[in-house]
């Protein structure tokens, strides 16, 4: 109990202190963002780990009932109600188990013997939640859908997911679910009162949600999520879940798609999203009200809930700030790095990059390095990235940060403008911190570029279509030198949803060159020396 208030104490303290616009950002930033003793801040960690792999939020906006669904999906396939959802979506079908539509969903499986797995949520994967509810068992997604990454069979938590479908999941479900009556859904299912109940408020909730398939599987509708779902509730500040025309929005017509951010950076910034325009309020705080918002949850009822549960958002902001990158030489030795050619690709990155992405100080530049073994040597000890999150105009495709004028309204929300939740839309990106930018490709904030080598291409020269692949493989699936998808199409992901097109919208790979490595249209940068570059950013 005494911990409890010691959190709680300690959240509203730092509050101010934190999540105000403008606040100045130490180097090395904020792993530890409310002060928490060594003790308190393990403990703190621990318990956010379980709230980010199992969504803590029980009256969220859509719970699914779990014991009907699964009977539909691993029954029979002359179910009529099978029938029915497999025509109209082509999905439920080829679905054997329960877990193979996890699978599809993008969730990975927990490492065996895993510490993080709650044994009363059964031996489902990372990201998928069982809620108990006055109506039965439920089920939803978690933060770990989006945020969480197989990476060479290392399980990543923080990480970007490279092909969830979380999006498409809610888009096809709001598909069907409107169309399925109560009595069928009960007569097809086995299904209680209480279950039938709940698929009865799923109904119900649906009517003010609405998704979108992102452009290519890798990205992320989210933005519009909120901003559409937004748009079909009133205009008050409850935004309130009454019947009204849906008012029209840009997202109607324009892609706003990007990438689910990695979480180790978020402890540099104070700014948050890729276009850095939520300028102030707790990034957690924020993110699970717009996580509702596109679920459609009565917001009155969500701000009893997070007021009622400080401790847990201090748990899952302390460790989502507290994430730590995956180094490289976890995975590859460390003789693959040219520590010479490293050194070199420092200084070069120090005096064309540094400005926008930080200063990333190595322990080979420490009087005692020569001590030192090279796995320790290619190390950075300290990160110094702008105090002020800066945002920059590039030339990378606008649409995303263009979106942002969409979710304007949530600005007049009572629950925004009561915790400090401010919006002002930019115009350009984040120049992100580059810890753990090996592990971080495809690049930009919509995934144009397939290699870092693309990085440092110019814009035109870059591949106009790509294929992805998972990294299962560290030596069939990853390009070491050009650190990225290799060239080569893999025959295990061929599907066209892998294949990157940058003809679409949202999706142009032009930008980053002119100004930072081309001056006139000219390289600044050898072959040789674009390599170097990438050495040095490997380790980092």
């Amino acid at each position: 109990m005494m911990f409890a208030i010691i959190l709680l104490m300690s959240s509203l303290m730092a509050y101010g202190q934190n999540w105000s616009e403008g606040v100045s950002i130490p180097a090395g930033g904020r792993p530890n963002p409310y002060g928490l003793s060594s003790e308190d801040f393990n403990q703190t960690i621990e318990r956010g780990t379980h709230h980010a792999l199992y969504y803590p939020v029980t009256d969220t906006g859509i719970i699914l009932p779990y014991k009907p669904i699964k009977k539909l999906i691993e029954g029979d396939s002359g179910n009529p109600l099978k029938k029915l959802i497999s025509l109209a979506l082509g999905v439920v079908s080829p679905f054997k188990t329960f877990d193979e539509m996890e699978e599809w969903l993008g969730l990975h499986s927990f490492p065996k013997n895993s510490p993080w797995r709650d044994p009363l949520q059964g031996d489902h994967r990372m990201g998928l939640t069982l809620i108990n509810t006055r109506d039965g068992l439920g089920f939803t997604m978690s933060c770990t859908e989006c945020h969480s990454e197989n990476l060479f069979g290392h399980k990543v938590i923080g990480m970007t997911n490279r092909f969830a479908r979380a999006n498409d999941f809610f888009r096809r479900g709001i598909q069907v679910i409107p169309h399925v009556d109560d009595w069928f859904f009960q007569w097809a299912t086995s299904a209680t009162e209480g279950e039938t109940l709940m698929f009865h408020n799923v109904k119900e909730t649906v009517h003010f949600v609405e998704a979108l398939k992102p452009q290519t599987l890798g990205l992320d509708t989210s933005l519009a999520q909120v901003a559409l779902s937004l748009a079909k509730r009133a205009p008050d500040a409850f935004a309130s879940k009454v019947p009204t025309k849906k008012r029209p929005d840009f997202l109607d017509t324009h892609v706003a798609d990007s990438k689910p951010a990695v979480w180790w950076n978020v402890k540099y910034k104070n700014r948050w999203l890729s276009d850095g325009s939520v300028v102030s309020g707790n990034p957690i705080f924020t993110n699970i009200i717009w996580n509702e918002v596109g679920r459609g949850a009565d917001l009155k009822v969500i701000e009893d809930w997070l007021a009622s549960n400080a401790q847990v958002i201090t748990e899952l902001t302390t460790k989502v700030f507290s994430t730590k990158a995956p180094v490289i030489t976890d995975f590859f030795p460390v003789s693959r790095i040219d520590e010479d050619a490293a050194k070199k690709g420092e200084a070069l990155f120090n005096q064309t990059c540094a400005r926008c992405h930080g200063v990333y100080e190595k322990n080979w530049s420490l009087p005692e390095a020569d001590q030192m073994p090279k796995i320790e040597r290619v190390k950075t000890r300290r990160v110094r990235y702008p105090s002020t999150t800066p945002v920059v105009n590039v030339g990378t495709d606008p649409s995303r940060y263009l979106g942002m004028r969409s979710l304007l309204p949530l600005n007049d929300l009572s629950i925004s403008q009561a915790n400090g939740i401010v919006i002002k839309p930019q115009k350009g990106y984040v120049p992100p911190p580059l810890v753990g930018i090996w592990a971080r490709w495809p690049y930009f904030h919509n995934n144009a570029a397939p290699t870092l080598c693309d990085v440092l291409t110019a814009g035109p020269q870059r591949p106009v279509g790509y294929w992805a692949r998972a990294a299962e493989d560290p030596q069939r699936d990853f390009d070491f030198d050009c650190n990225g998808y290799p060239r080569a199409r893999s025959p295990q992901f061929s599907e066209a949803e892998y294949y990157y097109n940058s003809r679409k919208e949202g999706m142009s790979r032009l930008g980053h060159d002119e100004g930072i490595f081309l001056q006139n249209g000219k390289e600044l940068f050898t072959s040789q020396e674009k390599r170097q570059i990438i050495q040095f950013l490997q380790t980092l």
